[in-house]
């Protein structure tokens, strides 16, 4: 598998970064896991406009799905489409919210996607077989398991400590996981994980390599946060940059 990591933001696009999107690809075949804010340009610069096979989207807040909304046009009215119906699996309302924040009247963009209802477990996607299950977070939210031949991708999406966090990335090769808020200050509950919160589950579960995604530039700190992820994990620790490639 190959990862391209879109967007990586967190909340809202930073200065240097789309907001959630990352490009999985093997045999050929494309999934796009989440459409944040700003990475459909992202998209076009490091893959293709239309370099996408399936997209799934672990959540339903704006800095994980936002561009979906925008992808509509791009298959809806391209001078060689319209462009078949592309799978999309998804949290229940996906259709009613991406509708929504597409046109004012919510007309169906069935047209453009074809929804698959997420809910705990495992199943193909192409020649991906894909785990999720529901994670510690406000809105119904998906960590999602990558796997191909014997390799392995989790990622977290956006999540505090929870087993099913845990269990989803279990001997994983590569972990990509949030790490949203600092350590030693007093964070909201049930919402994100910290950089040494991201390096205990990642020490827990025995992965070969943590990147750290979903940092918020604005009032965060890279060096804070990697510090504290590689003073509780022992293994390869990296803060994730759109653009970035990894083979797993």
């Amino acid at each position: 598998m190959r990862l391209t990591v879109l967007g990586c933001a967190g909340s809202f696009p930073g200065p240097e970064s789309p907001c959630s999107a990352y490009l999985i690809e093997a045999d050929g075949f494309r999934l796009l896991i989440d459409f944040g804010s700003g990475s459909l340009s992202a998209l076009q610069r490091y893959a293709g406009l239309h370099a996408v096979d399936a997209i799934l989207l672990t959540h339903l807040h704006c800095d994980h799905m936002l561009d979906a909304c925008t992808y509509v046009v791009v298959r809806r009215y391209a001078p060689d489409g319209p462009y078949p119906p592309l799978p999309v699996y998804a949290p229940a309302g996906a259709p009613d919210r991406i509708a929504t924040a597409y046109s004012a009247d919510g007309a169906p963009v069935d047209d453009v996607y074809t929804f698959y209802g997420l809910q705990p477990g495992s199943f193909p996607i192409g020649p991906l077989q894909v785990t999720v299950d529901r994670v510690n977070h406000p809105v119904e939210t998906y960590g999602v398991r990558v796997e191909h031949g014997d390799r392995v991708l989790t990622y977290s999406s956006d999540t505090a400590p929870c087993e099913a966090l845990l269990r989803l990335a279990q001997d994983a090769h590569v972990f990509l996981c949030e790490a949203s808020y600092l350590d030693g200050v007093d964070n909201p509950p049930d919402l994100h994980l910290t950089g040494r919160e991201a390096g205990e589950v990642a020490t827990k579960a025995n992965v070969g390599r943590l990147l750290l995604t979903h940092l918020v530039t604005a009032w965060g700190s890279e060096a804070s946060t990697f510090e504290s992820a590689a003073a509780s994990f022992d293994g390869p620790v990296e803060i994730v940059r759109a653009g970035a490639r990894y083979e797993i």
